[in-house]
Order: C-alpha cells, then structure tokens, then sequence
C-alpha cells in the first residue's frame, strides 16, 4: 500500500508536504508507507517547545570516560513524518532543512550521514494561523510535492468506515521494500527517457512563471529539476520507461505551486490561488508534439 505521491517523492528520492484540514489521512498516508518498506519509522510531532536538539540529537559529556557522545536524535530514520510542521519556531524548522537537502546533520561542528532511503513527510493545516509559523521559501522548495488531501468521496468514505470496524487497517501492512530494492528503483528512475522536447517543455512552463505579472518569484532551477524528475518516477510507477506530456503536465502544479510567490499582499502564499496561476500558466503553454 504506496500513495502516488508517497510512491513519487519515494522513487524520486525527495520529500513530500501534504498540507490539509485535520482528519482526512496526512498521518496515514505515512504510516501506510513508512510500513511498506522494511526501514525505520519516526514520527515528530512538531511544538512550540521542541528544540532542534530533539530533532537531530546532542553531544553528551561522559563522566566515566571524560568525553563527549553523540546521541543521534530521531530524524535518523528513513522515512521521518514531521507532523504539523508550521507549529514549531523556524529555529527548529530548520534542523530540517540540511537534513533534507544534503542528507546530513551537523552537530557541534561534526557532521553525520543519515540513513538510505531517507524521506520526510510534512503535514500541515493551512486554515490554522493562531500558533504557527509560515515556512520560509528555501524550506518549501526542498518539497518535491505538496499536496491537499481534500475529502474523500461518499463511496469511500463508507469503505474507509467499514474498513475501520474491527480494527486499524495499517497495522496489518508487510514490508513489500527493503532499503537495497528502493535504492535499485531510484536508479531506475534517473534511467527513465526524457525527450529533449519534454526538457523545453519543462523549461517553458518554467520561464512563464518568472515572466508572469501575477507572480513576483517564479520557479528556480531546482523547481525544473524537480517536475522531471517526478515526472521520471511516475513514469517508472506506470510501467513505462519514458516521459509523456501528460506526466508533466499533471505533476506541474503540486510540484511548482509551493515554489512561486504572488505580487499580491494578501495571497502570497494562498495555496488556491497560486495552483490556479501555474495551472493556468500549464494550459497556455503549448504541447510539444
């Protein structure tokens, strides 16, 4: 049992932010794939109080030998759900941000590696303002996607219902991955074939967000490299070792939205607004043939 966007940030060897309402399965959906592979499993609960030493761990004096320990904190895991990733100060936010891009911690002065694979999964509610704190642009940017939950239709909600009559339908989940399989698959989708039309594709849905008048950041360069390579990933989930139009076309918004900003004040960062700006950016750019 792998999500889509799981299975995607997963194979792409990135980071995914599902950012929704209370209640509508962001904790779940990395329960189900924390248990699907055969690794560690952390969950942060993210605070007001919590301390970046309670993410990537401390040095401790030893009295006994006269020197100092390293205790490695939980974000040595491989896959790491940061839960209500806007309630912690951005000291603490960003004990996150050189984990998840260089795949290592620094710790008075010594740095460490973290495990293979290695994927966090963020939550956050967008509508909850009162004790939180906005994500800064270069830690939004180390997310490959973001994406709403939203809620589910009738015929599954009644599935999820009867589902969870007798028991918790995660915790009968078996490890289908192990570490060595995921690392084969992530090289697997580096293999997948990108046209260099696709590329140009790519490049000018790109462009247009730098150019356009609503917005005032467009997407960086690590944005574009980011929609290929999730396009490669769904790609490879799909059985096909190739890039389709579509695959961009489909992924552009939970990939690109949450790297863009908007000129207007008061819808900066409102995630409806700038969808439907890189959406309608997406369906003005022409598909190549």
């Amino acid at each position: 049992m792998i999500s889509k966007p799981g299975g995607t940030g997963l194979l792409a060897g990135a980071h995914v932010l599902l950012e929704d309402v209370p209640g509508v399965g962001k904790t779940l959906v990395a329960r189900a794939l924390a248990r699907s592979l055969d690794g560690k499993f952390c969950r942060l609960q993210f605070t007001p109080d919590l301390l970046p030493s309670d993410i990537v761990g401390s040095t401790v004096f030893n009295t006994s030998t006269s020197e100092f320990t390293y205790h490695q904190g939980p974000i040595f895991s491989n896959v790491v759900l940061a839960d209500e990733i806007n309630r912690a100060p951005p000291r603490t936010q960003s004990a996150l941000l050189e984990a998840m891009g260089d795949r290592q911690v620094s710790v008075d002065g010594t740095t460490y590696q973290l495990p293979k694979p290695f994927m966090v999964i963020a939550t956050q509610n967008p509508f909850e303002m009162e004790g939180t704190y906005l994500l800064p642009e270069n830690q939004m940017d180390r997310f490959l996607l973001r994406i709403s939950m939203g809620y589910p239709k009738r015929e599954d909600e009644l599935q999820v219902l009867m589902t969870h009559r007798e028991s918790e339908p995660v915790e009968h989940l078996e490890p289908i991955l192990n570490a060595a399989e995921i690392a084969q698959l992530q090289e697997a989708v580096r293999m997948v074939r990108v046209d260099r039309s696709l590329y140009g594709y790519v490049l000018d849905i790109v462009e247009a967000t730098r150019s356009a008048e609503d917005l005032h950041v467009g997407v960086s360069p690590r944005g574009a490299i980011s929609l290929c390579r999730a396009a490669q990933a769904v790609a490879l989930m799909e059985g096909r070792d190739y890039v389709v139009p579509d695959d961009v076309k489909q992924l552009a918004v939970p990939v690109l939205s949450h790297r863009v900003i908007s000129r207007s004040h008061l819808q900066t960062r409102d995630r409806a607004v700038l969808e439907t700006l890189i959406n309608d950016l997406v369906e003005s750019t022409p598909i190549p043939e």
